[in-house]
């Protein structure tokens, strides 16, 4: 009798400490599980989406190479290109930031433009000192996309002129506008374009003491392209 006593309760020991090792088992388990696992709140900040902000990118006309044109003599000249431009693009990215867009500002040759992907890229320069009016725009000629191009320029020929009064100028475009040096450099898949914002002989005026009249320009043919608006050709 004494002994089959004995046995049971060492048989409750035993039971007992099974069933303490069995939870300690468990436990290790699902702590494991859970450090290797993120918890629900990690998996629901994992999977949701980050917003994406539009990146636009503009290149300063000559910035970081020349002086690109010069009107006047060399040693008090009254007008430079790249100095121009320089106030313009600023006014520009201004604008652009204010609206919540990224903006990159580039120089001429910008290590930045290799294999660039954006929303879109756009080249802003000043025509020569002669006595002449008007603005040009112009996509590459060998582009990937050229209705997405060809409705970035559209875009820019109804809003730049909207906003300037300035013409087009578009018998004056030329073989270096439309094989651009940064057309080769962006991705394939990047919207591009080269705008004359106009003379510095002819548009001069407007384009120093008011330049928030091209800046102006500039920024509403980009939302005019980013919003996807219907243009005429």
């Amino acid at each position: 009798m004494m002994r089959t006593v004995l046995i049971r309760r060492l048989q409750r020991v035993f039971l007992i400490i099974s069933v303490i090792l069995f939870a300690g088992i468990v436990y290790l388990a699902a702590t494991g599980v859970n450090y290797l696992l993120p918890s629900p709140i990690q998996r629901l900040t994992l999977i949701t989406p980050t917003p994406v902000r539009e990146t636009v990118a503009l290149i300063s006309g000559h910035a970081g190479f020349d002086s690109g044109a010069i009107c006047g003599p060399s040693n008090a000249p009254t007008l430079v290109e790249a100095e121009v431009v320089a106030r313009i693009a600023e006014l520009v990215r201004e604008a652009l930031e204010d609206a919540g867009l990224d903006v990159l500002v580039l120089e001429e040759y910008d290590e930045r433009l290799e294999r660039l992907d954006a929303e879109l890229l756009l080249s802003l320069h000043a025509d020569s000192c002669i006595a002449a009016s008007g603005f040009k725009a112009a996509y590459p000629l060998n582009s990937a996309i050229p209705t997405t191009d060809r409705r970035l320029v559209a875009c820019i020929n109804t809003e730049y002129a909207a906003q300037t009064g300035l013409p087009l100028h578009t018998n004056s475009i030329t073989h270096d506008m439309t094989y651009y040096h940064a057309f080769r450099k962006v991705l394939p898949t990047t919207p591009t374009a080269i705008l004359e914002l106009g003379f510095l002989g002819g548009d001069g005026r407007l384009l120093t003491q008011k330049p928030e009249l091209a800046a102006k320009g500039v920024t509403e043919s980009i939302f005019c392209f980013l919003e996807g608006e219907a243009v005429g050709p």
